[in-house]
Order: structure tokens, then sequence, then C-alpha cells
């Protein structure tokens, strides 16, 4: 039975046609209003912010310094926007700061660097926010006040071990002291700059370090306000513009990441440190700043603008006018465990259009469409793995993940899949599903395979097959994380124990909206004795059991939140299920081939987009055989009537099974290898 659409009044995501483009003096006053928040939670010498909020793995004292150093940038932009004007005397706050949290004997003092490691992290914003403030503030300190910084500073210099874009942390911080007459090192220097060019993948992208095995496939915003921001304020610090190549790079990444905010301005909800918030924003201006984009300037300010509006618009600035933790209002769960109530305050990269001036062409030119907003488009973005599938008549973007894992945890340690790098779809409208029971027991834009007692696998590191412009497929050797309470007993004395599976091949053919989502597993391949074989899994003989067997399919389609359980409706049948919210959001899955059990499981307080969720799944009724392909349609939309669940015709072997045939309704055909 095929299922008639239902067709709920849309309220879709405001269009930027629709929203006014922000001006220069209201990003000003913003920037304001943000800063004036954070005044009553400074320390009686403006040395310490404790902002309201979770506490982080460094600690109360350490997330004081966040607040402080966060909050300086975004002041920093400002003032140095407006060529030194202060109307509400922020340096002078700031000044006050540094001079409490330099010395050594103040009760307010900052941690050192040796003291807590991510003092470095901070002394990145503070060495730039003096630097672009340095006539209305550096140059007004006391010679005690700036000694005393030099020598806080000045604790990176000849530290090592930094793996990822921490590098430029060391970097920035460097270059201000060499500015001020201060110490550095050009080892330090030449070593990031190794590290950084063995980081760089391709097209614009950088992997956030390596991954257990060497690997470099964790991609994420960290690309765009890290990786290609520093380059251009390390530049400004020494009164260059940025090095050719990190121009180039930048020019590419933007030229891709468009694709990964919605024409409404939501942006994908992807990866770690989500809570930023408008910090993705900081590669676009860092291009407009470098004259190193592929937008124009009235496309840089249509989407900045919506991107600004999106958030605020949708409660990231609470009743007190703070950023809380979390996407939209607070969530604590989005959260990784070195983010504190201040953390969100990295958010501030996302104002460095201020440091254009008032005459700029991002600020003067007419609006114009970004060029991914223009028509729905599928688009490969090879060097991450992701197939996109934007559709900008209701501003929803899908990424379609077969290549970015941030396996970092040793073979050896129970871990389950990472939540925000290892599903196989990510958008800009849901989230994964955040509670303990997802976390170990995941089905959200997930495949996997359901053990004995119906327990699914988890996604481990990501093995490339195959990206082309409509189809990419991925394989991972899965496995079952059982904790207390779940699963049979483990076979040692920890918290948590591991059962490996089979490997797990994904593909993903994608046309618009309409994505044919296809799997089967075959065995691991597990080395004898000696040398592994030739494609062997190399570690496929360490620490844990494998799972006997036999295993059914179960696929999940994305999943849908909002405000009360009463705004989301379910009906399923034989093979399909569909998941709808009161705006005309809409989540269909369908079974093509081998899932024929449909369903939807309910959550509440999983999803940052709102109090309840729903995740629809389609099943196998019977154990999967080695090989057996499974499909199913997975569509996600802001307009229920445009779902066409009869869009593919077949999903078949080819006659000798080496591929697997997708006949759409057309005629059109794509062919996955198996």
């Amino acid at each position: 039975m095929t299922p008639s659409p239902t067709s709920p009044a849309p309220d879709h995501e405001p269009r930027p046609g629709r929203a006014p483009r922000w001006s220069r003096d209201r990003w000003l006053a913003t920037a304001d209003t943000l800063l004036r928040a954070t005044a009553p939670y400074a320390s009686p010498g403006q040395a310490l912010l404790a902002l309201p909020g979770p506490v982080s793995a460094s600690g109360a004292w350490s997330d004081g310094l966040e607040g402080f150093a966060r909050t300086f940038l975004l002041a920093a932009f400002r003032v140095r926007g407006q060529d030194g004007a202060d109307p509400d005397g922020l340096l002078g706050r700031y000044a006050e700061g540094l001079r409490h949290g330099t010395d050594p004997t103040s009760p307010e003092r900052w941690p050192r660097i040796d003291e807590r490691r991510q003092a470095v992290v901070e002394a990145a914003s503070i060495a730039v926010g003096l630097a672009e403030t340095r006539p209305w503030l550096w140059e007004r300190l006391s010679d005690g006040v700036r000694g005393r910084t030099v020598a806080w500073l000045a604790g990176v210099v000849g530290t090592s071990g930094y793996r990822n874009n921490w590098l430029w942390f060391q970097n920035v911080v460097e270059a201000f002291l060499a500015s001020v007459g201060g110490p550095w090192d050009q080892a330090d220097l030449d070593r990031n700059e190794e590290l950084a060019e063995a980081l760089y993948v391709g097209d614009g992208w950088y992997s956030d370090g390596r991954g257990r095995d060497g690997r470099r496939q964790t991609f994420d915003w960290y690309a765009g306000w890290a990786w290609h921001l520093y380059p251009v304020l390390h530049a400004r610090i020494e009164g260059r513009g940025p090095a050719p190549r990190h121009a180039e790079r930048l020019r590419a990444y933007l030229e891709q990441a468009q694709h990964l905010v919605g024409s409404g301005g939501a942006p994908v909800l992807q990866g770690r440190s989500v809570t930023y918030r408008f910090a993705v924003l900081a590669p676009f201006w860092a291009g407009a700043l470098a004259d190193a984009t592929p937008l124009s300037p009235g496309a840089t300010g249509v989407l900045t603008s919506a991107v600004a509006g999106h958030f605020l618009d949708r409660g990231a600035v609470d009743e007190r006018g703070l950023l809380p933790v979390g996407w939209h209002g607070r969530y604590d769960r989005l959260r990784q465990l070195y983010s504190g109530g201040a953390s969100p305050y990295w958010a501030s990269k996302g104002f460095a259009g201020l440091l254009l001036p008032p005459d700029h062409p991002v600020w003067t030119a007419p609006d114009e469409t970004p060029p991914a907003w223009r028509q729905e488009q599928v688009t490969l973005l090879r060097a991450p793995g992701w197939l996109v599938a934007g559709t900008p008549s209701d501003g929803i973007v899908r990424v379609l993940n077969h290549g970015s894992d941030r396996l970092l945890e040793p073979e050896a340690q129970a871990h389950g899949d990472d939540p925000f790098y290892r599903r196989v779809g990510y958008a800009n409208v849901v989230s994964p599903q955040l509670s303990p029971q997802d976390l170990a027991e995941p089905s959200d834009s997930h495949v996997a395979l359901l053990d004995g007692g119906g327990r699914p696998s988890h996604r481990d590191g990501i093995e490339r097959v195959r990206a082309d412009d409509r189809v990419a497929v991925s394989r991972s050797r899965v496995r079952w994380l059982d904790v207390p309470g779940s699963g049979p007993g483990g076979d040692h004395a920890g918290w948590a124990t591991v059962r490996r599976g089979p490997v797990v091949t994904t593909a993903s053919v994608v046309r618009g909206p309409h994505e044919v989502r296809l799997a089967w597993w075959t065995p691991a391949v597990v080395p004898g004795p000696g040398a592994p074989a030739a494609g062997a899994d190399l570690d496929a003989d360490v620490a844990w059991p494998a799972d006997p067997g036999p295993w059914a399919f179960q696929v999940g389609g994305w999943p849908l939140a909002a405000d009360q359980d009463g705004d989301l409706r379910t009906e399923s049948g034989d093979g399909w299920v569909r998941v709808a919210r009161s705006n005309g959001t809409t989540s269909v899955l369908r079974g093509l081939r081998g899932l024929d059990l449909a369903g939807a499981h309910r959550r509440a307080g999983a999803d940052p987009f709102g109090a309840a969720s729903m995740v629809p799944w389609l099943r196998g009724s019977g154990p999967a055989a080695a090989g057996d392909v499974v499909a199913a349609l997975v569509v996600l939309t802001g307009d229920a009537g445009s779902v066409d669940l009869d869009a593919v015709g077949s999903v078949a072997l080819a006659p000798d099974g080496s591929a697997v045939e997708v006949r759409w309704r057309d005629g059109a055909v794509d062919t996955v290898p198996r």
C-alpha cells in the first residue's frame, strides 16, 4: 500500500528575501547587546567572567578565563571596526581584567598555560584582541601590565603536542608576542606549518587531526572557524595579507561550505562544538577580509544576515541576553566535556565582519542570492566524503556522510558511535538523538544490524568505496556496545563491553530530497597466525569477542522534534512510516527491498530542537544473509506534498550480481557496485 501524502499548511523557514538583510549598525548593536549582558557576571577586577551553565572539564577557574577571552574577542572586533570608538567603555573593562588576570598575586589571576591546557585556546583570543585594538588598549597599558601580559602569553612558547587546529593558537600568540618584542620560537612555527600541511586534504578542507589509524577523516565546522579564520587573523597581526595558498584554500572551502547553510539561514548541525552557533560565519567573513571568496559582497551579506537572524529568531539568546550552551535555546547534552558556560562565546567569531570598514561592498552592495540557494541541487564534497542535497524551496540541507568519522578511540577501548560524526545523515533542521538510550542504541539516520536481542549495531571507522555526483558508498565493521543493564554479560571487569560484528556496506543514491539508502553485510576478514593477509581487518584479533548472529537490518530515518509531543504526528502501513511536524516538515521511510516492518521511536529530552522527538524506522522481519541487499526510500522535506513515495521503480541486483541497480520511475538508472 502506498500512503497518500498529507499536506498540513507549511510553516517554512524564513527566506532571505523575506527577512531584511542586516545593516552594519545592526551587527554593531547586536554585539553591544551581547557584551552588556555579560558584564554582571565579571569578577570585581573584571579578569574572570563566570557565566551561567555547566562547568567544563577544565574547571570553573579556566571557564572564568574563557569568559574573559571570548567576550574580549567580540569587543575587539567591535572597537577595531569603529576605528577605536568605544561608547560602552569596553576597553577599560578589559584593561582592568588584564591588570588583575596577569598579576600572579591577584585572587583573580588567570591559570597559566602549564596549569590549564585550555589556557592555550583563550590566549589566542586575547592575543588577537590585543592586536586588533593595539592603539587604544595595548599602547595605553602600563609597562607593568604589558610585561606581565607578555609573560603570561609566553607560556605557549616552546610548547608542543598540538595535533589539530590548536596549532593555530600557538601561531597567533607567538605572532603577537613578536610584534611587541616578546619571546617567540621559529621552531614552533616550522613544526606547526609541517603539521598543518599534513592535515590538508584538498578542496579547501583540513582534517582536524588524525584518527586512530592515522586517517584524516575528521571533518566539521572547525575547517572554517579555525583552519581558515586564523591564517587571516595571523596575517593581520603581522600587517600583511594571507599567504597565497591560504587564500586559495579559503576560496575553495567557501565554494563548498555555502552548500552547508540552508536558504533560511540554518546551518547543518554536525560535528563537535556546534554550540558556537554564529561562528559558522567566520570563514565567510574571512573570505571578505582577505578578498578570497567566490561569493559576491551582496551574497556574503545575505548569507551572514540569514544565519544570524536564524539563531536570534529561535532563542539562541536567552531572557538574560546570554548565549547558553545549546543550538537554539539551552540544551546541555549538545556540549562536549571541554565546553562550559562561556564556551558559546566563540560565537564572537561570527562578528569578524565588523572588521570590514563601513564603505566595504559587503555593507553597500545590492542583495544577491548565494549560488547554493538558487536551485535544487546535489553536490559532492569529495574531501569530507559528503553528498549534500539542498532544496531552497524549503530551506533544508541534507548531508549524506560517507567519509567523516573522527575515529580517535583505541580499538581496545569500549566505544560506540560518535553521534556527531558517524551517522549516515545530517541536516540543518534535525539533530542526532542524544539521550543515553540513543547513544547506547543508535537509530536516527543510521543503518544497523540488530543482534539476537534486537539491539542495533554501531558504525565504527568509515572506509570510502565510491563517491560521485549522485552515489556515495562506504563500509564499516560494526559493533555492539553493552552497557550496564543491557546486552549479555561482558567478558571483562570494565563498565562497558563490546561485541564485534561483520562489515556493513552502506550506499546513498540521491535525487533532490529523495535518497535511496542501500545496505548489505559481508564477513570480516580475520587474520590468522602471522602477518595479516591482504585486505584483512588489522584489528580483528584485538580484545573483543564476535557476536554470533543472526542479524536483521534496521534503517533509521530523519528524526523530527517539536516543543510538544502533540506537534508530532505519525502514520504507518506495510513497509512505510511517516512522521510529520505541525509546520509541515516531514520525515518518511518506505521499504524498497528486504524491509517490511515499520514504526517510530518516541523520545523525550533527546533533541535540541524540541522536548519531544520521533525517529522513524524500517526493519527486516527475518535475518539477512551475507550479501542480502536491503533498500529504503528516505525523505526529509519541508513540504509534505512534495514527497513522491513512488519515485523509485525498482531496486534489483545486476544479472551478474556485481552491482545494485536503482531504477527511478522516469527510467533513469543508478548503479551501485557491490
